[in-house]
């Protein structure tokens, strides 16, 4: 199930906030873990069960680190602390890189004449990434006391399982959301918010980046792509990707609020960026600072020389780029991501720039556009295809392969996408500007009476285009 769809917008979500609504406080989480369940079966019911083991067990870990510190027994409590963390990885290692090992292990083997082996398709459980990355930021953060054990299997059953960012996150902490698992408000403000938050999510994610899919992956398709096919190609996928991940995570925030939680943003704006150290301050937030807390800084971080700050920004973008996905492509974006990310703390690049150099703002925006193709390829070989394109290796107007796959409309709704991230990057920027002569309550005002008839337009687009997945399902 998937929150573009009409079986999740016309029977899940009325009868799920039917009853949590009506329900007494006490029993809210136990709904949410009912609730969450039945969505995240809607997809297999096999891999519920791996869900609810995952659950348990760090529980259970996070129980017996507390009850090591309050023994006064700290070597035990990391014991713990590491079984716990290697339980989450081996997880997902086994999940989502079994595959990916065997098929490099097997190329090498076949170049050296050696017959391969075969290892049984594994099928990767949806969500599992961020579910798993959730359990070990709760274990490390009880082994660091920075957060006290969940004392209510409920309660911690609730916070994996939450619906809303069950899927393609944001990455939440338990620490952050234990607060609101006792006690969140319920009112009517709160739900309008969170409803005008979800449309406006599911406007991006079914009018914008839907449409301009088609742009991107006739272009990731074409075996001879010209020099405009494959700019263009590149600049849709950059806007399609923030559309459908930002729509996400407005959704799932809307929905949050509905349900009383304020979730972390996790988006601001990214494509506004002035280096790829401000981009990654801006885009996927909640999994940068994960990656900053949990693994930059378990590395070491910038405590042990400089040399090994620059090793350390590496490895951690490059093991971020394999959390993505099990294919040399994330790697190579990953490790185009990390070389910048030294070269720009090297070179003293500001991570929070004041003003607007627009220079250093185009630089920003091509390296990231350059990235998102490798992001986006199924191979290598791919990927090269559009960098040869991009340089100017063979022909530069639009091909007419091209041209047959897409539409006007398609092209319409790109430079719609773009007239908003611009709009957006204005406002961000240049925020005195931006509302000198249309102050911000009338702002708001336009945008929520233009935000229904668009959410109602967008409803039968998903009607008619009867299915819409979401990018991030894949990590």
């Amino acid at each position: 199930m998937v929150f573009s769809s009409n079986i999740f917008l016309f029977v899940f979500l009325p009868a799920f906030l039917g009853v949590y609504w009506l329900s007494p406080a006490r029993w809210r989480n136990a709904w949410i873990v009912l609730g969450s369940y039945a969505f995240y079966a809607w997809w297999r019911v096999d891999f519920l069960a791996l869900f609810v083991l995952v659950t348990v067990v760090n529980y259970s870990v996070g129980r017996r680190i507390h009850a090591a510190h309050v023994a006064g027994a700290p070597r035990r409590a990391r014991h713990w602390m590491l079984a716990g963390v290697v339980a989450d990885l081996a997880v997902l290692g086994y999940f989502k890189y079994a595959n990916f090992g065997v098929d490099s292990f097997n190329l090498m083997l076949t170049s050296a004449g050696v017959a391969p082996f075969h290892l049984a398709d594994i099928v990767l459980p949806i969500g599992i990434s961020f579910y798993t990355f959730q359990a070990v930021s709760y274990v490390i953060d009880v082994y660091r006391r920075d957060t006290p054990p969940a004392y209510n299997p409920v309660d911690f059953a609730a916070f994996i399982a939450l619906f809303p960012q069950l899927i393609a996150g944001p990455v939440l902490r338990y620490k952050d959301l234990a607060p609101q698992l006792l006690h969140r408000p319920l009112s009517g403000d709160l739900f309008g918010e969170g409803v005008a938050r979800f449309m406006q999510g599911f406007i991006k994610k079914v009018l914008i980046a839907d449409s301009v899919a088609p742009l991107a992956d006739a272009g990731f398709a074409l075996q001879d792509p010209s020099m405009a096919d494959a700019w263009l190609t590149a600049l849709a996928y950059t806007v399609q990707l923030y559309f459908d991940f930002s729509g996400y995570t407005d959704m799932a925030i809307g929905l949050g609020l509905m349900m009383g939680f304020r979730f972390i943003e996790n988006f601001r704006q990214p494509y506004v960026a002035q280096s790829i150290t401000e981009f990654w301050r801006r885009w996927h937030i909640s999994l940068s600072t994960w990656l900053k807390d949990y693994l930059y800084i378990s590395l070491g971080g910038n405590r042990r020389g400089r040399l090994r700050t620059y090793v350390n920004l590496l490895l951690t973008m490059v093991l971020g780029g394999l959390w993505h996905g099990a294919n040399w492509t994330f790697v190579v974006w990953g490790a185009w991501h990390g070389l910048i990310l030294a070269a720009e703390r090297a070179l003293g690049v500001e991570g929070r720039p004041t003003g607007f150099r627009p220079l250093r703002w185009g630089l920003t925006l091509l390296f990231v556009m350059l990235g998102w193709v490798a992001f986006r390829a199924e191979s290598l070989a791919e990927a090269g295809r559009l960098y040869a394109a991009m340089s100017g290796f063979g022909p530069t107007g639009l091909s007419a392969a091209y041209l047959a796959a897409i539409s006007q409309f398609n092209l319409a709704l790109l430079m719609l996408g773009v007239a908003v991230l611009v709009l957006g990057g204005l406002r961000d920027r240049l925020a005195a500007v931006s509302t000198r002569y249309l102050p911000p309550q009338s702002l708001a005002r336009w945008a929520g009476a233009l935000a229904l008839p668009v959410f109602i337009a967008a409803v039968f687009k998903l009607s008619a285009d009867a299915y819409s997945p979401f990018l991030y399902f894949q990590f």
